[in-house]
């Protein structure tokens, strides 16, 4: 029997207790235990970047980044809200009919009936929405797969939205109109992208600082001020670069400006309320989540409607960039690219994992891809075959991350 006079005090057994790692220790524990984050996106951005700027020196140009920049709104939007369903754990197939139907209504209140543009596009998107309780509805009380039911939108909308636009095919949004040049030649001043980027940076030293003093107070590790200071400046000075570079051409485009903020939004409302955990809890454990008291139908519902709604402005700011609404808005590979710039972008198509950012870095992604092949000469066909290959190797590192997880007791 060992003599307990011997054992140390309890004060002193708590310091040979493991501390939970921070800063790059902590980083380098998470990507052992199997969260990439977002290291293989930029990873593979750098390399597309890179593999097609040596092949068309233009690419890089910041006439043609502004033009990239303007190109990823509309569909990165449309992400946007994919990625949310992803979260938790559902699809909706149907969003690029909802834009095509969405920009179609814009145009005809617009032009035909001459309605303002400040009535005509929140019409358009609360008839999205609506569209959106649908699905909810049929979801919740028939217990119809998420992917049956927007299925038969994709193609029921499709119909309505060649329906709506008759026999003329195709409405022109005149070019004199708020609505087209805040897509087309709407830049922001100088000064005010630099403005935004500090902004920007302060805004991330704050909330950091914030969130290690809260962590600090209640006896959790946290970041060190060195590495927020580290970090907020890194961004600012990247932030300040890429105004600097796109200023040499036209600029920021405000369409773009109103996508990162979207983007933003959403960051917050995934980590900074309690809807967002409650998302990120359903998408994980339904059943767990609905033991814990989450509202797992209104989470649903929530997520249908922001996501239609979503497609809806994409739609509209598709329609702006091309000054058109016709049969073909929404379809082609719009579809398929706002889910792949989703998933493409990190979120996980087994729910629960991801983040609003991932509808960026996805769609830059895609973009930068057809874009490059664009400058090449080069037909669609290269363009389908080498996103679908980008696609494949993502959701490849996320299956094999999520079994590291699970090794690790992380999933």
């Amino acid at each position: 029997m060992s003599d307990l006079s011997t054992a140390p005090p309890l004060a002193e057994q708590e310091q040979y207790e493991p501390e939970e790692p921070t800063g790059l220790r902590a980083v380098v524990a998470r990507l052992r235990g199997g969260d990439l984050g977002v290291i293989p996106v930029v990873a593979g951005l750098v390399v597309i970047w890179t593999v097609m700027q040596i092949l068309n020196p233009v690419f890089l140009s910041s006439v043609n980044l502004v033009n990239l920049t303007l190109e990823c709104a509309p569909v990165g939007v449309i992400a946007l809200g994919v990625g949310l369903m992803l979260l938790v754990g559902q699809i909706d197939l149907s969003v690029g009919s909802l834009s095509g139907l969405a920009a179609a209504l814009t145009a005809i209140l617009f032009v035909d009936h001459g309605l303002s543009p400040w009535l005509a596009v929140p019409a358009s998107v609360a008839s999205a929405a609506v569209i959106g309780l649908l699905y909810a509805l049929v979801f919740n009380r028939l217990g119809v797969p998420s992917f049956v039911i927007t299925l038969a939108g994709l193609l029921g909308f499709l119909g309505v939205q060649l329906w709506v636009l008759g026999s003329k095919g195709s409405i022109n949004l005149p070019y004199d109109s708020g609505l087209v040049t805040f897509a087309q030649l709407d830049f922001l001043p100088a000064w005010l992208s630099y403005t935004l980027a500090v902004v920007a940076a302060g805004w991330l030293f704050t909330a950091g600082y914030l969130r290690a003093r809260a962590r600090r107070s209640a006896g959790l590790p946290a970041a060190s001020l060195r590495g927020l200071v580290l970090r907020s400046v890194v961004l600012l000075a990247g932030l300040g670069l890429a105004v600097w570079y796109l200023d040499r051409a036209r600029g920021v485009g405000w369409m773009f400006v109103l996508f990162l903020a979207l983007v933003l939004a959403t960051h917050y409302l995934l980590a900074r309320t309690r809807f967002g955990k409650s998302i990120y809890a359903v998408g994980g454990n339904v059943e767990a989540a609905r033991r814990a008291g989450i509202n797992v139908k209104g989470v649903y519902t929530s997520v249908f409607v922001l996501c239609t709604s979503l497609a809806a402005v994409g739609g509209v700011l598709a329609a702006a960039r091309l000054a058109a609404a016709n049969q073909s808005t929404g379809g082609g590979d719009v579809n398929l690219n706002a889910i792949a710039a989703a998933v493409i972008g990190g979120t996980s198509l087994f729910g629960g994992r991801g983040n609003a950012f991932a509808a960026l870095l996805g769609i830059v992604v895609i973009q930068s891809i057809s874009s490059g092949l664009t400058l090449l000469d080069l037909n669609s066909s290269f363009r389908y075959m080498v996103t679908g290959a980008v696609l494949l190797l993502a959701v490849a590192l996320d299956a094999a991350a999520r079994r590291s997880r699970a090794s690790h007791g992380r999933a």
